[in-house]
């Protein structure tokens, strides 16, 4: 088994520390020490802490299983509420201390840094786009109302998701997802 790059395993150690501590909370420092690296390594392979979370919100984005969302074999309704319900759960094994890396760079840093603001954007228009997808497939077996169209449904979606997880790690509990899962495919997505 191939071992894994200096450049990879500060990738990695970026996204968790950016995702466990916020962006402003970690340093380069913090970084190398969690991927076990001298810090004069870190500029060998990024110019900025900035350039480096754009990698970790391309990567951390690899994680969420978007792809699992266009997989026409499983009914659409199924797809979206396991899609959900696997971030539910991500988060609660997690005891309610993180939230979205999107979310998070998206409040904490998109207003100072115009390519983490971009790669947010990109990050959460690739969701929306496999939301909206299983969404229209949805519509199209006349398992959800056409009120409204299929992305502006999975942009809705979307944003209650990220407010149900900064609700959840205020409130330290799974009663903001037991409403987003009440009202989402109880309500909205019939």
């Amino acid at each position: 088994m191939a071992r894994a790059s200096l450049r990879e395993n500060l990738v990695a150690a970026a996204v968790q520390q950016f995702h466990a501590h916020g962006y402003a909370a970690t340093g380069v420092k913090d970084i190398t020490n969690a991927a076990g690296a001298p810090k004069g390594s870190f500029y060998n392979h990024f110019q900025s802490k900035e350039a480096l979370a754009v990698v970790a919100l391309e990567r951390y984005g690899a994680t969420r299983r978007l792809e699992s969302l266009r997989d026409s074999s499983v009914a659409p309704l199924t797809r979206l509420r396991e899609h959900f319900e696997f971030l539910r759960d991500e988060n609660v094994r997690a005891d309610f201390t993180r939230g979205c890396l999107v979310g998070d760079l998206a409040v904490e840093v998109a207003d100072h840094s115009d390519a983490v603001r971009a790669t947010v954007r990109d990050s959460f228009e690739a969701w929306t786009d496999a939301l909206a997808f299983a969404i229209a497939e949805a519509q199209q077996a006349g398992d959800v109302a056409k009120t409204l169209d299929a992305s502006t449904l999975a942009r809705f979606v979307l944003s209650a998701w990220e407010g149900a997880l900064v609700c959840a790690r205020a409130e330290r509990s799974a009663r903001p997802y037991e409403a987003f899962f009440t009202a989402v495919f109880g309500v909205l997505l019939r």
